[in-house]
């Protein structure tokens, strides 16, 4: 009798293969790693947005959604007092959100220029 303390996978042959876990933890991406790599690339947020606004949107209301509201930004500092390695993080979000807000009112400024042209 043979007793195994791992996975039994098989390949594309059909062969058994004796695995100790069913996944490798080093192909898992890391999480936090993905968040701040979306924070190199305000322009394709910001593009969201302006694709929600030629769709019909209000740039009031688009205006709403991208930038962090007062309470949030009072909830945060006070967090960041409690929890100091927070600030950091929560500083490089507003900075990414306005960048976000600073993208999308160039693209509108454009797309109203292009108008009165017309």
């Amino acid at each position: 009798m043979t007793v195994s303390l791992g996975y039994v996978a098989r390949t594309l042959d059909g062969n058994a293969e004796i695995c100790k876990l069913p996944f490798s933890m080093a192909t898992q991406p890391n999480p936090i790693e993905e968040v701040l790599q979306d924070f190199q690339f305000p322009q394709r947020e910001a593009a969201f947005f302006y694709g929600l606004f030629l769709r019909g949107h209000k740039p009031e209301e688009l205006r709403r959604d991208i930038a962090v509201p007062e309470a949030v930004l009072a909830k945060w500092d006070r967090e960041s007092q409690r929890q100091p390695h927070l600030r950091s993080m929560l500083e490089r979000i507003i900075k990414y959100r306005r960048n976000v807000l600073a993208i999308f009112e160039n693209l509108i400024g454009r797309d109203t220029a292009k108008q009165r042209i017309q």
